[in-house]
C-alpha cells in the first residue's frame, strides 16, 4: 500500500474509537493451523500464542522467527496473515470472543493511541531491556511511546529522502571544473563536455581532481544548491527536468515544514502540544510556493511510481523517495533499465535559515493487552526487533529501527540517519484528518495560492476538533 493511501486509511477511521470497540471480525488467514500446530488428536501442553500481521511480504521473516523462538523456548508461535481492512476492529473482535485472540501484532504507531485506549494495547515489559538508545534512535523509542509508556516495540521505519543520479551528478561537477580552469586561464568555460558520456581517461590530473571536489561538495545541502545545480548545469540529452516528486502525496512533501509545524509534541500523543500557525511554517510554505516556478508538475496527474519510473529512464536527476527505491534501483540496474550510478542523501533544509525534517512511520510490534500470555508474548516481541532485525531487510526489503543493522548496505544507512531525525506520524485521533486538510492546503500552495490564510484557517479548525473532541 502506498503510503498516501495508507495515511488516508488511518485519517477514515481515527475519529472511530466507537468503530474499534464494535466493529465485525476481518477475514483471517492462519499461515498455519492450529491444528496442525497442536495435533489432530489432541492439544500440546506447550505454550501457544499468536501473532497477526496484515503485510504478506512480512511471512518469511515472521514465520522464520516463529520456528526459531519456538524451538529456543520450547513453545508455539502462529503466524496469522489477515486483510488489512478493519485491522483493529478484527483483533478487537477476537479478542473479546477469547480463544485464537492475537497475542501479539503489527501495526503502525500511528494507530498505537486508538490500541492503547480500547485495551488491545498497554506498557510493555521490555522483555530483555532492548527499547534504549543504544539499540533504537530516538525517533524509534517515541514512535511507540504514549504518554511516557512504552506501547510498543519498534521493528521498521519508512521515511523519505533524496535521490539522485550520481552519473548526472559527475557529469555536472566536471562541467564545473572546467569552467573554473578555463576561467583561470582567461578562457571561455567549454561546459558539458562530459554529459555526451564521455570517459575520464582524457582527462588532466588537474581536472579529474577538482572535479572530484565539485562533486563532494555537490550533494544539495539546501533546496538553494539544488536550483543553483539547474542554473549552472547543461544537462545531458534525454533529461528533462533537474527535480521532480510526487507533491500530491504529503508524506513526500512534510519535509518542508516538518521541522516546524508542531502535531502532538515530541512523541505523537500530546493533544496540547500542538503549533500549526507559526512564522517558520509560513515561510517554510512560501519556499515550497516559490518551488513551483523552477520544478513545474501537476498535482492531479503525477504519481510516486511515475516519477520513480522517470528517475529509472534518466529524464531527471533529483528526486524524493521512499525506502522501497533501494531495491527497486538495485533491480533495475541487475536486468538493464537503470543504466547509472546512484546515491541517496538526506533531505536538504529548506534554506540556509529553515531546516528540513521527513515524516516517518514506524512498523510496532505490539502486545495485546487482553492476552494471557503477556510475558511470552513481550520475550516474543523483544526477540522479532532485536535478535532478527538482521534478517529483516533481506527478507522483506523493510528496514529495521534497529541500529548496528545493514551496514554495508549504504544507502540504507543514509535512510536510517534522516529516520533518527525524522518526525513521527503522530498517534492523535483527534487530528485524524490532519493529513487530508494538510494534503489540500499543500495543493492550493503549489498552484499559486496565499499561504498566511491557509495556515490560519488550518490552525483553527484543528484547534476546534480538539477542543470538541
Amino acid at each position: 500500500m502506498h503510503l498516501k493511501n495508507r495515511i488516508f486509511m488511518v485519517a477514515a477511521v481515527a475519529l472511530g474509537l466507537v468503530a474499534v470497540l464494535a466493529g465485525g471480525a476481518g477475514q483471517l488467514r492462519p499461515l498455519e493451523s492450529a491444528e496442525k500446530r497442536t495435533g489432530i488428536f489432541g492439544h500440546s501442553d506447550k505454550e501457544t500464542i499468536y501473532f497477526w500481521y496484515t503485510d504478506e511480504t512480512m511471512t518469511s521473516f515472521i514465520n522464520s522467527a516463529a520456528v526459531t523462538f519456538g524451538e529456543r523456548e520450547g513453545v508455539r508461535v502462529i503466524p496469522v496473515l489477515t486483510y488489512e481492512g478493519e485491522y483493529l476492529e478484527a483483533i478487537n473482535q477476537a479478542s473479546l470472543q477469547g480463544g485464537q485472540m492475537p497475542d501479539v501484532y503489527l501495526i503502525g504507531n500511528d494507530s498505537l493511541e486508538k490500541a492503547y485506549l480500547a485495551g488491545l494495547a498497554g506498557e510493555t515489559q521490555d522483555a530483555g531491556a532492548v527499547c534504549n538508545t543504544d539499540n533504537f534512535p530516538e525517533a524509534a523509542l517515541l514512535a511507540v511511546r504514549f504518554h511516557g509508556k512504552n506501547a510498543a516495540y519498534p521493528l521498521y521505519f519508512e521515511t523519505s529522502a533524496l535521490i539522485y543520479n550520481e552519473s548526472y551528478l559527475a557529469d555536472w561537477a566536471l562541467q564545473q571544473a572546467r569552467r573554473e580552469l578555463a576561467a583561470a586561464d582567461g578562457d571561455e568555460a567549454e561546459g558539458g563536455a562530459a554529459g555526451d558520456g564521455e570517459s575520464d581517461s582524457g582527462l588532466t590530473e588537474e581536472e579529474a581532481a577538482l572535479a572530484q571536489q565539485y562533486l563532494e561538495n555537490g550533494i544539495p545541502a539546501t533546496v538553494d544548491d539544488i536550483l543553483s545545480i539547474a542554473d549552472t548545469f547543461d544537462v545531458p540529452e534525454g533529461v528533462e527536468g533537474i527535480m521532480k516528486w510526487d507533491v500530491s502525496d504529503i508524506f513526500y512533501n512534510y519535509w518542508i515544514v516538518g521541522r516546524y509545524l508542531v502535531v502532538g509534541g515530541d512523541a505523537g500523543d500530546d493533544a496540547g502540544a500542538i503549533d500549526i500557525d507559526n512564522p517558520e511554517t509560513v515561510q517554510c510554505l512560501e519556499v515550497y510556493k516559490a518551488l513551483n516556478q523552477f520544478f513545474s508538475m501537476e498535482t492531479d496527474t503525477i504519481t510516486y511510481d511515475s516519477v520513480l519510473q522517470d528517475f529509472i529512464d534518466g529524464k531527471i536527476v533529483f528526486t524524493v523517495a521512499t525506502t522501497d527505491v533501494i531495491r527497486r534501483l538495485e533491480e533495475a540496474k541487475k536486468d538493464g533499465s537503470f543504466a547509472y550510478e546512484y546515491g541517496v542523501a538526506v533531505m536538504p533544509d529548506v534554506s540556509a535559515e529553515l531546516e528540513s525534517a521527513s515524516l516517518s512511520v514506524t512498523g510496532a510490534v505490539v502486545v495485546n493487552g487482553y492476552s494471557e500470555h503477556k510475558e511470552l508474548a513481550n520475550g516474543f516481541a523483544a526477540y522479532l526487533v532485536n535478535d532478527c532485525a538482521k534478517d529483516l531487510y533481506e527478507k522483506t526489503g523493510k528496514l529495521p529501527a534497529r541500529n548496528g543493522t545493514e551496514e554495508d548496505n549504504g544507502p540504507a544507512q543514509i535512510f536510517k540517519l534522516e529516520y533518527a531525525d525524522s518526525v513521527s506520524l503522530p498517534k492523535l485521533m483527534e487530528t485524524g484528518n490532519f493529513w487530508l486538510q494538510m494534503e489540500v492546503l499543500f495543493a492550493k500552495v503549489w498552484n499559486g495560492a496565499q499561504v498566511q490564510p491557509l495556515v490560519t484557517e488550518l490552525a483553527e479548525q484543528i484547534a476546534a476538533q480538539v477542543a470538541n473532541l
